[in-house]
């Protein structure tokens, strides 16, 4: 019995003389006994990990008559039946005999291996490979010509595609809203409930009348009275979208409500630029938004889907207006990039405080204390905003904090009264003419009695007392503190003749309101209920602990939000002077190190600084600043004023519309 050579074992090496040279015996010597050449071949490819047992069962199977060689493929292939892309290993397979070929396809089967036709002779095999080459160039030739038509059908689709998404997304529209609807009793039409703008019926009956001019049955409206509170709807534009965002990000405003956008429009851009004032950051603004504003037709700006860049997009006109009234208040501050700015002449004067050139003015002290009681030292105010001279002050932060916290606080007292004053509006509209004397009155007279009087006081002592009088001008916190205390003190003269009578009065005003405005409406709807008893038998019972709960609520929140409201309007001092201090820091810790350098090496460290400047000023001063500003006359406006009138239950009116639908769908 022959015994194979284990040469014979899967070994991949001069597989040619394998094959088809002389094949060697164990126990026949040096000598090499020629026989007949292989019988039978088999071919074909195999999955990779199915080698080592296809090897291990072909020789076990066939007693090592076989000679195999394993390859792996360069490329990978596609598997037939999992349609995942696999390195195929390619097999060739010598044997001896017809018994030992049988075993050897049935093990190919069974491991689910792909043969292929291999002749034993040379010839033939150059003949196979030569057609099989003729077939894969037709192959490649035929995929070239389909991929090539493909991508002219392709070219053609993608100029009709747009007008394809936009047909097939109106369709879709069409079919939502027509599932809304619900037929009649006859099957042979269809009715909808809807809500529409009452100046917008007419259009919509000339709509119906177009629509159906081709049916047998007219199609109409009719107004059906309905217990549901309608929706919102503001007409908008470009300009107006942005506040009414801010606006209904809060809440959407009930219907027929006083709408605070309006207002927004205005007081929004103000007290943010009374934290931001700046006359060069405002420019900066102001042109940045500018430059959207003149392009906003431009597609690439409006279809551009970066979130930031939508929403900075969407308020470019708020952006706008917040540069412009930073400006504004910066001229007033008379700062531009924290550099103070001589377009008038100063009303103060250095030298009527030297006489004959006698200098002992300066003598043993740092600083020249300017009195504006001498005269020719103070002529005249300054024609606009603060005098340039307190940029070079020692005291300039004393004066600018006392100017900026009373400033903030005025401010904040008229936006708060003008606030509760704009809920006479919606208890008039409404038909809550008690609530006007019970609500309105009583927290009117709370605000003007306290914190009213508090900005009288602060104004009086302006214009009454003259520079010649600052030494003996009175605290105005210390009479604000008496005031509460019923108390007289001797060391703070009174402003006024009969200042503690009317300071007492206006205490126990405030006071008194505060019950009225705590019972006054839970009494009254009591008192309506029981007279419309006995006219309605199946009028619902009266729940006064909850309507006193909920006016106990309003009262102590009004209350004490009147002071802590107050107390918030101090961020306009506390951002504001952060902006002055930050700029400020930027241009002598960047800007003045620049200015020391003289001749062409100052010229190339200037350039470079100024980059370094530029770069801190947008980032910190325009971007982080401006944000903080943002934010914080937000919560001014949705805090401190909006409670005062402005519900905001209501819901937004959404009308059909196809370019409304395109959009968002673009959008996503």
């Amino acid at each position: 019995m022959l015994e194979p050579d284990p040469f014979c074992q899967g070994s991949s090496s001069a597989l040619f003389d394998i094959l088809f040279g002389p094949l060697r015996f164990p126990g026949a010597g040096d000598q090499s006994v020629p026989v007949a050449a292989p019988e039978g071949f088999v071919a074909g490819v195999v999955h990779p990990w199915k080698v080592p047992s296809f090897e291990r069962l072909l020789w076990r199977a066939c007693r090592g008559y076989i000679i195999v060689d394993f390859r792996e493929m360069e490329e990978r292939l596609e598997h037939p039946d999992t349609g995942e892309m696999v390195q195929w290993t390619v097999f060739l397979i010598s044997y001896w005999g017809d018994q030992i070929g049988q075993k050897v396809k049935k093990i190919c089967d069974c491991f689910r291996t792909q043969t292929f036709a291999y002749p034993e002779r040379s010839v033939e095999r150059e003949e196979i490979l030569q057609g099989l080459q003729g077939r894969i160039e037709d192959i490649k030739s035929v995929l070239s010509q389909t991929e090539a038509f493909l991508q002219q059908l392709l070219m053609q689709a993608v100029a009709v595609l747009p007008q394809w998404k936009v047909r097939v997304q109106k369709c879709k529209a069409v079919q939502m809203v027509l599932n809304l609807c619900s037929p009649s009793v006859t099957d042979k039409c269809l009715i909808a409930e809807a809500w529409c703008p009452v100046a917008k019926l007419p259009e919509l009956q000339s709509a119906l009348r177009e629509g159906g001019s081709g049916s047998g049955v007219d199609s109409f409206y009719n107004r059906l009275p309905s217990s549901t509170p309608p929706p919102t709807l503001f007409p908008l534009n470009s300009f107006t979208a942005g506040f009414q965002n801010i606006v209904d990000a809060y809440g959407v405003a009930s219907y027929r409500e006083v709408n605070p956008a309006v207002y927004t429009i205005i007081t929004f851009p103000f007290l943010f630029a009374v934290m931001f004032g700046d006359v060069g950051h405002g420019l900066l603004m102001s042109l940045a938004a500018l430059w959207m504003v003149l392009e906003e037709k431009d597609p690439k700006l409006r279809n551009n889907n970066n979130e930031i860049w939508r929403m900075m997009f969407g308020g470019r006109y708020l952006i706008l207006l917040m540069g412009l009234f930073s400006i504004y208040t910066g001229a007033i501050y008379n700062e531009c990039f924290s550099r103070g700015l001589t377009v008038f002449s100063s009303g103060w004067h250095v030298g009527p405080m030297f006489e004959k050139n006698n200098s002992s003015v300066l003598a043993g002290s740092q600083y020249l204390a300017m009195d504006p009681n001498e005269t020719g030292v103070f002529t005249s105010p300054y024609p606009f905003g603060i005098d340039p001279v307190w940029g070079l002050a020692n005291n300039k932060l004393t004066f600018l904090n006392s100017y900026k916290m009373k400033m903030s606080v005025i401010i904040g007292v008229i936006h708060m009264t003008f606030g509760v004053c704009l809920s006479f509006f919606n208890f008039w509209h409404f038909g809550k003419i008690n609530s006007i004397f019970f609500v309105l009155i009583p927290e009117l007279l709370f605000m003007l009695c306290l914190f009213g009087y508090l900005v009288f006081m602060v104004v009086f002592k302006w214009i009454a007392y003259t520079p010649d009088q600052s030494r003996i001008a009175p605290s105005i916190l210390i009479h604000f503190i008496d005031m509460f205390l019923f108390t007289d003190n001797p060391s703070n003269r009174p402003l006024y003749k009969g200042q503690m009578i009317v300071q007492k009065v206006l205490v126990v005003l405030a006071l008194c309101s505060v019950p009225v405005l705590l019972l006054g409406n839970p009494i009254y709807e009591y008192v309506t209920f029981r007279k419309r008893r006995h006219q309605m038998v199946s009028m619902c019972e009266f729940d006064a602990a909850d309507v006193f709960m909920h006016q106990a609520i309003h009262t102590i929140e009004y209350c004490l939000g009147c002071i802590s409201n107050t107390a918030s309007y101090l961020r306009l001092w506390a951002l504001s002077l952060a902006h002055a201090q930050l700029s400020e820091v930027l241009w002598v810790m960047v800007m003045r190190l620049a200015l020391k350098w003289e001749g062409y090496v100052g010229a190339v460290i200037l350039s470079l600084i100024f980059a370094v400047f530029a770069t801190l000023t947008v980032a910190i001063l325009l971007v982080m600043e401006g944000l903080s500003a943002f934010l914080h006359a937000l919560r001014l406006h949705w805090v401190e004023f909006q409670n005062k009138f402005y519900s905001g239950s209501g819901y937004k009116l959404s009308p059909f519309s196809f370019s409304a639908l395109i959009n968002a769908s673009a959008a996503i």
